[in-house]
């Protein structure tokens, strides 16, 4: 008996995470490009100091 309530609740745990899962997923939105000035971002300090921070120089530092 006590291997079946065990077995129950685990298993319910187990659904209701992936139901979960599954409603953070669902519920995403997406995220805007470009929002609050990062799209071209100027560099301020270091070797690339006044360049545009564009997908190649983003790329490069990989």
């Amino acid at each position: 008996m006590r291997d079946i309530k065990h077995l129950k609740s685990n298993s319910e745990k187990l659904a209701n995470s992936i139901k979960e899962k599954n409603l953070f997923r669902s519920q995403r939105k997406a995220v805007n490009a470009g929002a609050n000035g990062t799209l071209e971002y100027t560099i301020k300090e270091g070797v690339n100091k006044a360049k545009i921070a564009d997908s190649m120089l983003i790329k490069n530092k990989k």
